[in-house]
C-alpha cells in the first residue's frame, strides 16, 4: 500500500514539476513582452528568434516553406516555436526536480539565446534589443526555483512519514506544501496573464497611431493618370484569374514575422550615398505633395515556381524614383555616374539591391504610395513601397522603405544576395494555365482553357497551347495594356473523352520564346512550361 502511495506521488510531484517549467515559460514571455513595450514591439522573443530562424533558413528550405505553407508560412514558424519552447519547458521543469538550480540556469540560458538573437537582427538598435529575453528570462528562472521548492521532499524519519499517513500537520503525504505550491502558481498564472496583456495594449499603442495615419491620407489626384484599362483586355471566363487582382488576395512573400505599421506622420524617407551631390530627407507629406504618377504594373516574386501563384496585378499610384535621384544629383552608370546598384532598406532591416541603370532607363519605377485606388495596405509596405516594372520583386519591391543608398554591387551585397540569389533578376517570360484545374474533369465538349502570361517591361506577343504531344495552337490574346502588365489568354479546345495534357508556353516582345528547359526557383527565379493533366468525361 505504501509503495503505491509513493509511485503516485512521484508520479504527482512529476507533473507538477513540469507543469512549473511551462508556467515559468509563460512568465518569461509574458514580462519579455512587457518589457518590449519599453524597448520596441520587434525585440519580443519569439519575433526576434523567428526573425533570427528566418535569416538562417537555407533558400531551399525558404522554398519549400512557401511551397508547403504559403503565406501561412510565419503564422506556421510562430506556432512551431511557441510549441518548441513548451515542450523544452516542460522539461526543464522535470530537470529542476532534481537539480534546481541547473534546471533555473537553463531557463536564464534561453533568455541569452532570446538576446543573441534580438542584437542579430538586421533591424537591431543594439544591445538594448536584448532585454526582454534577459529580463523575461530572469523572471521565469526565479519563479521556476519557487515553484519547485515547495514541490521538493525533504529527508523524512519513519516516524515523520507514519505522522504522514495519519493526517498530521499542513504538509500532505509526500512531504510537499501543496497549499504554498497553488498559491504560488495561481499567482503567477494571474501575474504573468496581466503583464502579457498590459505588454500587448502598450505594443499595440504605435499600431493604432500607425492605423490611424493611414485612415486619414486622402491620395491626391495622379499628374500622369494610367490610361483606361482597354475594355478587351479582361476576358469574362469562368477560372481564370482577373485583370486586377484585389488588395486582400495580393499575394504576400517577405521576411517580416510581424508586419510592421510605420506611422506616416513620423516616416521619413534619406536617400544618401555614392554620387549623390546632396542627400534628401523626404517626409511622407512630401511625396503626396509631388507630381505623382499612376500604373498599371504587374509583380512577380522570384519563389513563384512554373504554373505557381506568386504574382499578381494592381494600379500603383506613386513618385517617379528617377525623378528624386536627378534631384539628388544620381547619374546612372551609362552617363558616368559612379554608383551602379541602389540598395533599399526597409524599417525591419530588409536590404534589397537594384541596378541604378534599370531604375533611370524611362520605365516607371516608383516609390509607390497607392495600390488600386487607396493608400498601401500594410502587407503590401505602408507608407511607401518601391516598385521596378521588369525585375523579380527581391531586387526591386522594397516594402517599408526608409533608406536608400546608392553604392555599387562590388561594394555591397544586399540580403538575398548574401544568400547566393543572383544579383540582378529580370523576370523571365511565363505563362499560367487557370482553368481547367489540375485533375479536373471537364465534360466532352467545346472547354475553355485559359490563363495569364507575363514578361514584365517586354511585353507578351504570343501564347500557345499544346494538347498532349500534339502540334502548338495559337491562343486567342486579350489585348495587351501595357508591356509592364500580364495579359489574359484563351483556348477553345474541343475535349474528347480520356486523359489528356494540356501545356502552355508565351513568346514575349522581344520574339523570345518561354523555355522548356526546368529550373529551380534559385538564383533567379523558376523557368519550363506550365503543364496540367484532365481527365474528360
Amino acid at each position: 500500500m505504501t509503495t503505491v502511495r509513493i509511485t503516485r506521488t512521484a508520479l504527482t510531484r512529476g507533473t507538477l514539476a513540469a507543469l512549473s517549467g511551462l508556467l515559468a515559460g509563460f512568465a518569461s514571455l509574458a514580462f519579455a513582452e512587457l518589457v518590449s513595450a519599453a524597448v520596441r514591439p520587434e525585440a519580443s522573443p519569439v519575433t526576434a528568434v523567428g526573425g533570427a530562424a528566418i535569416d538562417r533558413t537555407p533558400a531551399g528550405v525558404k522554398d519549400w516553406a512557401i511551397r508547403t505553407f504559403g503565406e501561412d508560412d510565419k503564422l506556421v514558424l510562430q506556432l512551431g516555436i511557441v510549441v518548441t519552447l513548451a515542450l523544452l519547458a516542460l522539461a526543464v521543469g522535470l530537470l529542476v526536480l532534481r537539480h534546481r538550480r541547473t534546471g533555473a540556469a537553463a531557463v536564464l540560458l534561453f533568455g541569452v539565446v532570446g538576446t543573441a538573437a534580438a542584437v542579430s537582427r538586421p533591424d537591431s538598435t543594439g544591445l538594448v534589443d536584448g532585454l526582454p529575453s534577459l529580463l523575461g528570462a530572469a523572471v521565469g528562472a526565479v519563479l521556476l526555483y519557487v515553484l519547485i521548492g515547495r514541490l521538493t521532499v525533504p529527508h523524512r524519519t519513519a516516524d515523520q512519514d507514519e505522522e504522514s499517513e495519519q493526517g498530521n500537520g499542513q504538509a500532505d503525504e509526500a512531504g510537499w506544501d501543496r497549499r504554498g505550491f497553488l498559491v504560488a502558481a495561481t499567482a503567477a498564472a494571474a501575474a504573468s496573464t496581466a503583464a502579457g496583456a498590459i505588454g500587448r495594449t502598450l505594443n499595440g499603442r504605435s499600431s493604432r497611431d500607425a492605423v490611424a495615419s493611414r485612415a486619414s491620407v486622402k491620395l491626391p489626384a495622379p499628374a500622369s493618370p494610367a490610361r483606361p484599362t482597354p475594355a478587351g483586355a479582361r476576358l469574362r471566363i469562368p477560372g481564370i484569374s482577373p485583370f486586377t487582382t484585389p488588395n486582400d488576395t495580393f499575394y504576400r512573400v517577405d521576411t517580416a514575422l510581424v508586419v510592421p505599421k510605420v506611422d506616416a506622420n513620423s516616416w521619413r524617407l534619406r536617400i544618401h550615398g555614392k554620387g549623390v551631390r546632396q542627400d534628401l530627407e523626404l517626409t511622407y507629406q512630401d511625396l503626396l505633395n509631388r507630381p505623382l504618377i499612376e500604373r498599371e504594373i504587374t509583380l512577380t516574386c522570384v519563389s513563384n515556381e512554373v504554373g505557381g501563384p506568386y504574382v499578381g496585378h494592381a494600379r500603383w499610384i506613386g513618385v517617379r524614383l528617377a525623378d528624386l535621384l536627378k534631384e539628388a544629383g544620381v547619374k546612372p552608370p551609362s552617363r558616368g555616374g559612379p554608383a551602379d546598384q541602389i540598395v533599399a532598406r526597409s524599417v525591419d532591416g530588409m536590404t534589397l539591391g537594384t541596378p541604378v541603370e534599370d531604375v533611370m532607363d524611362g520605365r516607371d519605377a516608383m516609390l509607390a504610395v497607392g495600390m488600386n485606388g487607396e493608400p498601401l495596405p500594410f502587407v503590401h509596405g505602408f507608407p511607401v513601397r518601391m516598385l521596378v516594372p521588369g525585375l523579380y520583386g527581391y531586387v526591386s519591391a522594397c516594402k517599408w522603405i526608409e533608406d536608400i543608398e546608392l553604392t555599387t554591387f562590388d561594394a555591397y551585397d544586399p540580403y538575398w544576395v548574401k544568400r547566393k540569389w543572383a544579383r540582378k533578376a529580370p523576370i523571365k517570360t511565363q505563362s499560367r494555365i487557370d482553368t481547367p484545374k489540375p485533375f479536373g474533369r471537364p465534360e466532352a465538349g467545346t472547354v475553355m482553357v485559359a490563363g495569364v502570361a507575363w514578361a514584365q517591361h517586354r511585353g507578351i506577343e504570343k501564347v500557345e497551347i499544346r494538347v498532349d504531344e500534339g502540334p502548338w495552337r495559337p491562343a486567342l490574346l486579350a489585348e495587351q495594356d501595357t508591356v509592364d502588365t500580364w495579359r489574359q489568354w484563351s483556348y477553345p479546345w474541343q475535349a474528347t473523352p480520356g486523359g489528356h495534357t494540356l501545356t502552355v508556353r508565351a513568346t514575349d516582345r522581344t520574339g523570345e520564346v518561354q523555355t522548356e528547359r526546368r529550373t529551380k526557383t534559385v538564383p533567379d527565379g523558376a523557368s519550363g512550361w506550365h503543364s496540367v493533366v484532365v481527365t474528360v468525361d
